[in-house]
């Protein structure tokens, strides 16, 4: 008998937790906010906001299966089994942290404030959690499968992303290393930059559209389901040991670009989760392409 598919929540602390977690007491926080000309009700009207949203899809489960949930902050540490639907319950931003961490578990987006999310990845509302669940594990629902990007290290250490990987120092210094396109049989070129940035369709929604936006134009931007990246070296200075001819580009589903690092430290983390990310060191390689493994979206 095959087990009964589980739910996994997925979910974030709101900024009113984080506040009160930091001040101690509802009474502190306000306090500390309107020292600085801020109202807390906003904050904890947005907090009650998600609040319920994770309520009405809780109970939208199906009773005979299971659910848990899990908070962004432990994500890394959760394993997800392959019978799991996991449903976000947040913001765009949320989906793509969990993607990295899954195998093909199909995701449902649930938008909880959609005032100010977009709802690209977030599509849809709490109420319509109870009709679309108990079609979730069917094969035949309809699913985007989203294209992601991955970083693998000559050490084997490996990162996956939905939006985008960023490579670079882990402060404001100069990241060095040597940039070569298409591996080891193309062009070679030392940089010292801000970092490089390479990211996908689903991620030209973001960080990479605004790069875009000011660089990149000359460049189409990939569909979010299109096995194609973009990359742009951010700010690369030149210098008589440093060039600045490889900036930006695209990266085909065969094609790699890879860092081989001549700093003392720099590191790869992707979708704005620096907590988990890949350490690199002199000498070190990373190769960055087109993940072989989706984002399966619910449309």
């Amino acid at each position: 008998m095959s087990l009964a598919p589980r739910v996994v929540l997925v979910h974030r602390t709101t900024e009113y937790e984080e506040l009160v977690a930091r001040h101690g007491t509802h009474g502190q926080a306000a306090f500390f906010l309107s020292s600085r000309g801020r109202d807390i009700r906003e904050l904890a009207e947005r907090h009650r906001r998600t609040r319920r949203a994770l309520a009405e899809v809780a109970s939208a489960v199906p009773l005979t299966w299971r659910q848990t949930r899990v908070e962004r902050a432990d994500l890394d540490r959760f394993l997800f089994a392959p019978e799991d639907v996991v449903v976000v319950v947040g913001q765009d931003g949320l989906v793509a942290n969990v993607a990295k961490y899954l195998s093909g578990q199909p995701v449902l987006g649930v938008d909880a404030d959609p005032d100010r999310n977009p709802g690209v990845l977030v599509r849809h509302r709490p109420r319509e959690a109870a009709a679309l669940l108990p079609a979730v594990p069917d094969p035949g629902t309809g699913v985007e499968e989203l294209t992601m990007v991955e970083a693998v290290a000559d050490d084997t250490q490996r990162l996956v992303a939905l939006n985008e990987i960023y490579l670079g120092a882990p402060g404001h210094q100069t990241a060095r290393y040597r940039l070569c396109l298409d591996g080891d049989r193309g062009v070679v070129e030392a940089q010292a930059s801000s970092g490089v940035l390479v990211g996908t369709g689903t991620g030209a929604t973001g960080w990479l559209r605004s790069v875009w936006q000011d660089r990149g134009r000359a460049l189409r931007l990939p569909g979010p389901a299109e096995d194609r990246l973009l990359w742009f070296v951010r700010e690369a200075w030149p210098s008589p040991a440093t060039g600045t001819s490889l900036v930006a580009g695209e990266l085909p589903a065969t094609g790699t670009l890879s860092l081989t690092i001549e700093s003392e430290r720099l590191v790869a983390f992707g979708d704005g989760m620096e907590t988990d990310a890949v350490d690199l060191t002199w000498g070190q390689t990373i190769r960055v392409g087109v993940c072989r493994e989706r984002l399966r979206l619910v449309g």
